[in-house]
């Protein structure tokens, strides 16, 4: 046992602590004042080369941009998304062979209405975005939560990829080449820098069809209903991001953007990787936190910084005076276990202060996952897909399930005990409703003398007795939004095109159950002989 007066005699070791006084790593001359890791320790020039070449690496390695395309920049102001507008501004100015060759497009998102912000504060927040926006000389928009209200049904479906050009080497260097040889035959034109300046002098608010249309108190007070609805911050979060990405899908394709750039960080990355297995999101995983998301068909989203931890990211706008915006959100000031996704996010960093490769092995295990699931194709019918974040759904499953089995546990767990008024012949069969809700749907051309109704008019029973049906959602979205939708104490609060596409399914899908009979499925398709073929 170790005793008080025992004298070791000098023999501990010290712990060696790094210091920035050494050599870079790179140049092996300059003296270091930074380190990522344990021995990676850079100079100035040095960490800014490594920080540019990491995100031209990303994008040429992956060939996903092709030059001359439209790529929208989702910009919230925070330091990941203000890193990625530095390093696109970066690669477009390089007079280098290799610089980027896309039109760059901005769009930033006010969400001050969901989190509670008065307008005065929404104003000050977007006027000191604009400022760096304007800097750039990009055309950027300044779209604001509530027009989420008035968007079209159109959004919620995937579009067609017909016009992706295909993803090879050889293609990808073709078109290269043709971009640079059209460079070089091109007459003299206006400078491109001109009109972008000129586009971005508009500070378009909410275009909609190049009009600009301002936001009303109104419809601040629905979107505030709407999330006055949802009961957890959990709920309200997942809910925002839908109704975020809603917004640029349908600002990149009426704008003609065909990319999005967002900038979610590694370590961004692995808090969504493992809040997302805790909300159900497991089928989608390999989507949600890859490179890129071609789930919308005609408009793909990347993330070209998802190599970059949140301490680069930080360090770089230190060092290099990238500008950046804090703007507060829903979980601004909420506690550690107000949400999952801030549960998460103090787990994982707080876990990184000890152990710092714990974002790293997060991060290079969401590499290795992929879809379980074929690509849909452009016939794929859009029931087949969530009607919310328009995954494809993870419960149409074979009968014996772990998901089945959840749905019978919930529904065992929900059934009450029988009254007091309770006999042995008033139970009602398994799958069969209640006699008093049975008499409510009874067909008014059924009985009582009454000679009209269910065969008048179109597709079933138009009588005043008939009460109007409420759409159910659950069976059009997948598990994880049905948790967030079970979370709300009125689906009726949802935006106008949620509920109008989710009742058109439902008309699509009740039309193909009635002429199921005569449709053909695909293997007695194939078992019919072809008429040309026999002769």
């Amino acid at each position: 046992m170790c005793q008080v007066d025992e004298e070791y005699n000098g023999q501990l070791e010290h712990r060696v602590i790094p210091r920035v006084s050494k050599k870079c790593v790179k140049c092996k001359e300059n003296t270091a004042v930074l380190i990522i890791r344990a021995g990676d320790a850079f100079c100035r020039g040095c960490f800014k080369e490594y920080f540019i070449h990491k995100f031209r690496a990303m994008l040429g390695k992956n060939r996903v941009i092709f030059p001359g395309e439209k790529v929208l920049l989702a910009v919230s102001g925070g330091p990941a998304s203000s890193s990625m507008l530095s390093q696109v501004q970066e690669g477009l100015s390089r007079d280098a062979p290799k610089k980027l060759r896309f039109v760059p497009g901005i769009i930033y998102i006010d969400e001050g209405g969901a989190s509670g912000q008065s307008m005065e504060e929404r104003e000050r927040a977007v006027a000191q975005l604009e400022s760096v926006f304007r800097a750039t000389n990009y055309h950027y928009h300044i779209v604001h939560l509530e027009q989420v209200l008035s968007l079209p049904s159109s959004v919620l479906e995937a579009g067609s990829s017909a016009t992706e050009k295909p993803q090879t080497g050889s293609s990808y260097k073709a078109a290269v080449d043709q971009f640079i040889q059209t460079k070089k035959n091109q007459h003299p034109v206006p400078s491109v820098k001109n009109a972008q300046s000129h586009l971005s002098s508009l500070s378009m608010h909410e275009v909609e069809n190049g009009v600009t249309s301002p936001i009303t108190p109104e419809h601040t007070q629905a979107l505030q209903r709407l999330f006055a609805s949802v009961r957890t911050l959990t709920a309200k979060e997942d809910l925002l991001h839908t109704l975020r990405q809603h917004l640029i899908l349908h600002t990149a394709r009426t704008q003609g953007y065909t990319k999005v750039m967002m900038g979610d960080s590694c370590s961004r990355l692995a808090i969504k990787l493992l809040s997302n297995i805790s909300l159900g999101r497991g089928a989608s995983l390999a989507t949600d936190t890859g490179f890129s998301d071609p789930r919308y068909g005609d408009v793909v989203i990347v993330r070209p910084m998802r190599d970059y931890s949140s301490k680069e990211i930080a360090y770089y706008n230190r060092m290099f005076d990238i500008p950046s915006v804090f703007i507060p959100g829903l979980d601004t000031k909420a506690q550690d276990k107000a949400s999952i996704q801030h549960l998460t996010e103090s787990f994982v960093t707080k876990l990184q202060t000890d152990f710092p490769s714990t974002v790293s092995t997060i991060y290079r295990t969401s590499e290795k996952l992929h879809t379980a699931c074929p690509p849909q194709n452009t016939n794929t019918q859009p029931v087949a897909k969530c009607l919310l974040c328009v995954c494809a759904l993870d419960t149409k499953l074979e009968e014996f399930s772990a998901y089945q089995a959840t749905l019978i546990s919930e529904q065992l767990s929900q059934r009450r005990g029988p009254g007091p008024g309770f006999t042995r012949g008033t139970a009602a069969a398994p799958g069969l409703p209640p006699a008093s809700s049975a008499s409510k749907s009874q067909c008014c051309s059924s009985g009582g003398g009454q000679h009209q109704g269910c065969m008048t008019g179109e597709g079933g029973c138009f009588s005043s007795a008939k009460e109007p049906e409420t759409v159910d959602l659950k069976s059009l979205l997948c598990y994880s939004c049905r948790l967030t939708i079970k979370d709300m104490t009125v689906e009726d609060a949802l935006p106008q095109y949620i509920l109008s596409e989710a009742e058109r399914r439902k008309r699509r899908s009740q039309m193909r159950e009635e002429i199921s009979e005569f449709l053909l499925d695909e293997e007695e398709d194939e078992a019919i002989p072809r008429v040309n073929g026999s002769l």
